[in-house]
């Protein structure tokens, strides 16, 4: 069986998010509480997992993180708190040629 990867995202106690991705989340999420490579969140402890999904490729992982990480803080929270309805309608306004979102929509 093939390694899941995860996209997830961190609340920090700044009150912003950090979204990343890994294939190991729990390691990963170790890594940011220790703060040893002195990233974005080392400064920013402590720090809340506030959502996380799993894919079954490294590729799809990134592609929701680079998604999310463009999202303004109304659509990250909306996502958070599984508010499908707040996130739609967060949402910019669409044009017929763009692409769908990767995120899978929870039924209503």
């Amino acid at each position: 069986m093939a390694k899941p990867f995860f996209a997830y995202m961190l609340r920090c106690a700044d009150g912003s998010y950090y979204v990343g991705h890994s294939d190991d989340l729990t390691r990963r999420i170790a890594e940011h509480w220790e703060g040893g490579r002195g990233g974005y969140t080392s400064k920013r402890r402590p720090l809340i997992l506030v959502w996380s999904q799993k894919f079954s490729t490294r590729e799809e992982a990134k592609a929701v993180e680079a998604q999310v990480k463009r999202w303004s803080r109304v659509k990250k929270e909306a996502l958070i708190q599984h508010d499908w309805a707040l996130l739609r309608g967060a949402a910019r306004k669409r044009f017929p040629n763009q692409r769908s979102s990767r995120i899978p929509e929870c039924p209503e």
